[in-house]
């Protein structure tokens, strides 16, 4: 069985979605790590309910990001990570993990990359007045949102709410990243 780690930064809907369909037999493979940035994220209390072993965090605590990043390669070497799925994830990867870990790690980001880049995607897409939406998976390497993209889906919306924007993406999000992992770890 494969193992995933999932990297969260906040609520984890996308780590539960991942966490309930390897949990039901949808993916064959276990969650074998959270890793969490953000002490007290609700991710961490979701986790809990599934029995996910975590690692939680607080950069600020490491004089640079190589050191954290160490700390977190050595611990999914050490179980036999396979994938990596940053799930609102909030940090950029650096060196470290791109080092022992690049071809592996994916990313989802509430936008048709190209296209808004970065932290405020919806936002941007939002303001910008774009009347098709959507999701990207994408393969992470050292760009903002910029490795190839594996999947995608849109969703027409002709409003200004980027709150309901997010709502309408994220049961698209949970849908479409349970279909991609399992894609990848079926090759």
């Amino acid at each position: 069985m494969k193992k995933l780690a999932v990297f969260a930064s906040g609520s984890g809907s996308n780590y539960e979605a991942i966490a309930a369909a390897c949990a039901d037999g949808r993916i064959n493979a276990e969650v074998a790590l959270l890793v969490c940035d953000k002490p007290g994220a609700f991710v961490l209390e979701r986790a809990s309910k599934f029995g996910t072993p975590i690692y939680v965090f607080s950069p600020k605590d490491f004089s640079c990001k190589a050191d954290f990043e160490r700390i977190i390669a050595d611990r999914m070497d050490a179980i036999g990570i396979d994938l990596v799925c940053l799930a609102g994830y909030m940090r950029i990867i650096g060196d470290e993990l791109l080092s022992r870990y690049g071809g592996r790690i994916i990313n989802i980001h509430p936008s048709l990359l190209p296209a808004f880049k970065g932290a405020h995607a919806v936002e941007q897409a939002v303001e910008y007045g774009v009347k098709v939406f959507g999701i990207t998976i994408h393969w992470v390497d050292e760009s903002l949102d910029g490795g190839r993209i594996i999947a995608q889906r849109s969703f027409d919306y002709d409003g200004c709410d980027p709150e309901e924007v997010h709502r309408i993406g994220q049961k698209i999000e949970h849908q479409l990243y349970v279909e991609t992992i399992n894609a990848i770890i079926n090759k």
